[in-house]
């Protein structure tokens, strides 16, 4: 059997395809999350052979969630919106699949068993979107405040999460807007989210 750990945050998603995946007479979900913090308890916990995670979810990413887990279990990303920059991100944490949500359920079982054998699927289309692309202008230390502003954070909050003073904050926010042609850091935020490079 080959044991996963699903993590979506849409109730309704996780559970018809806990369900689908069930069917199968090789696969055993051993574990439903709605959240990425959640996803790395129950993979630390039940240790499964591999991990299906939505790109999109509350406290961690899909993306953020696999760099935590540094490639083991091999992880599958299944995503709504597969935005150009998100691939290449995908890629660097070491993902080893990244299909739509309209892949159907026994396409995805494939995948996971492939996957699980050692094997690597990328959809396509996502690839396809990537490779045209921008590459992405900004730093990391640049991305990663991006980050924090997208999600809503004033200077001051951002800074002190960083360990960076505010002026700093400001400096390298304001690099990242001019990098974008921008004027604010939520436009350059919303840019850099867009482009699916945060």
């Amino acid at each position: 059997m080959i044991r996963v750990v699903l993590a979506d945050d849409e109730d309704l998603i996780r559970g018809a395809l806990a369900a689908l995946l069930a069917l199968e007479p090789d696969l055993d979900v051993v574990a439903q999350c709605s959240h990425g913090a959640e996803a790395l308890e129950a993979v630390r916990l039940h240790r499964p052979d591999i991990a299906v995670f939505d790109l999109e979810m509350p406290e961690l990413d899909g993306v953020e969630a696999a760099r935590a887990l540094a490639g083991e279990p091999p992880i599958v990303l299944v995503t709504r919106h597969a935005r150009p920059g998100v691939l290449k991100r995908a890629l660097a944490a070491g993902i080893r699949g990244f299909v739509p949500k309209t892949t159907p359920a026994t396409k995805l079982a494939e995948i996971l068993r492939d996957v699980h054998s050692g094997g690597r699927y990328i959809d396509p289309e996502i690839a396809a979107a990537a490779l045209t692309g921008d590459t992405c202008p900004l730093t990391d230390r640049e991305l990663e405040l991006l980050r924090h502003a997208f999600r809503g954070g004033t200077i001051a909050d951002i800074a002190a999460e960083v360990h960076l003073a505010q002026g700093t904050v400001r400096n390298y926010l304001s690099a990242a807007m001019t990098k974008l042609g921008v004027t604010t850091r939520h436009e350059a935020a919303r840019k850099a989210w867009q482009e699916g490079w945060i």
